[in-house]
Order: structure tokens, then sequence, then C-alpha cells
């Protein structure tokens, strides 16, 4: 196990652990818009930022990045580590003005409106955090889509802005987007994934006759399990 202290409270943990894990088993609160256990820490939106104390200097770091060390002394509320907080929620305010978690989140921190000049205020939905590439990536494991080009052009797409040709419409980017940009629509038997810019047929149940799934998704699952060829022509709750 290991020795660490977080805001003054001396706690053991796990080896290999996160700071923000360790944080969050211990019911102490770090603000993050990009953190999902599901995926691999990216440290992207950088508000999980915590002051750490280690052999007589204190530096600030991404608790979802920084691995706990023994001995460590971790502030996760400092006046230095509040003032960062609020630099870059009134840079995610104006960039995404008008977006509701973002501005929830930046009231909950003290920062009612970004303190740069109307014009320079954008209207993008996406904080660019990379929770859609990851899950993409990691859980369903078809890299649709990714984060393309630098600077103020930087956005997630698919590949060569076209089409998703690997997209199997299964939705986990819609879920797991903290802003919920990312669009989506069942109309019938279709779904679109509007930012992708795709379509899919629904599976239709022989059951009940409701359609719940694309059939490009379930085909998918399908091979990877191996399961039987007429597995999905039951929904789960025929099933």
């Amino acid at each position: 196990m290991v020795n660490l202290t977080i805001d003054g409270r001396k706690l053991q943990a796990e080896q290999g652990q996160t700071i923000l894990e360790v944080a969050r088993d211990n019911g102490i609160d770090i603000p993050t818009l990009c953190y999902n256990e599901g995926v691999e820490p990216y440290g992207a939106c950088r508000l999980c930022l915590v002051e750490i104390s280690k052999n007589g200097h204190t530096r600030l770091v991404t608790s979802c990045l920084y691995p706990i060390e023994e001995g460590l002394v971790i502030n996760t509320a400092s006046e230095r580590v509040m003032a960062n907080r609020k630099m870059l929620m009134e840079l995610l305010l104006a960039r995404c003005s008008g977006v509701k978690v973002i501005e929830d989140l930046a009231r909950k921190m003290g920062v009612e409106k970004p303190s740069f000049k109307p014009e320079y205020l954008e209207k993008n939905e996406c904080i660019l955090c990379g929770l859609c590439v990851r899950a993409c990536r990691e859980v369903v494991g078809t890299s649709a889509i990714s984060l393309v080009n630098r600077g103020v052009n930087r956005e997630v797409a698919a590949p060569f802005l076209e089409t998703a040709p690997d997209c199997i419409g299964c939705g986990s980017c819609v879920f797991i987007c903290p802003t919920k940009c990312i669009k989506m629509e069942d109309k019938g038997d279709i779904r679109t994934i509007h930012n992708w810019k795709v379509d899919f047929k629904l599976k239709k149940c022989k059951v009940c006759g409701n359609y719940f799934a694309p059939e490009k998704q379930l085909e998918y699952i399908r091979k990877k399990s191996n399961l039987p060829e007429d597995f999905f022509d039951t929904c789960p709750n025929c099933k």
C-alpha cells in the first residue's frame, strides 16, 4: 500500500492508482470533463489539476494522469489550483458559450462569464476532450473517428472529413460525450449519426417487431463474439 495525504487526510491506496482515483475512492471531489473510468485517461480538459508537494517543491499536475507515490502530499483546492481552474473554465466558456454543462460547472467554480470581449466568444459545442475517440478505439475497437488538424482547426472527424466507413452506429460516442454535441437520431428503421455523416439500417425484432440496433453493429458483435447467425433475430427484451 502507498501512504499519501490529500487535503490534510492521511490515506492509503493501491500502487498504480492515480491521484484522481484515490480522491474519488475517498469522497474528495475533483472536477473533470474528459475523464471516464471506461477509457484511458487523457488529461485534455485539465480541470482536474491539483497541487503536489514532493522533496520540498510544489507543482501542478493533472490528477487523472499522475500516479500516486509514497509520501506524496496533495492539495486539491489551493489558491493556485483554484486560480488555474477558473482560468481554464473561462477558456472553455469562451470556446463553448451557451453549452449548459460548461456553464453549470463554471458557475459552480464561481465563474459567471468569461472575461474576454464578446467578439472573442465562440459557439462550439465540442471541447476536444477526445472521449468519443477513445471510446470508439478502446471500447468498441473500430477507430472510426479521430482528432484531426492542429491549433484552432482541431476537431473530431472521420477520415478525410468524409463519412466514417468504419463506424458501426453503436452510439458510444454519443453517450460518452460530456457536452452532448454528437447528434444521433433513430427514425423509422434508420439510425443517423449526423456528425459522422452515416446512416444505418436498424434490425427488426422477429418477436415484438421493434427496431432495436443497427444491423452493422449487431453483425460486428456477432462475428467478434463468434455467436450464431440468428442470435440477434430477437431483441434483448424478447430473448
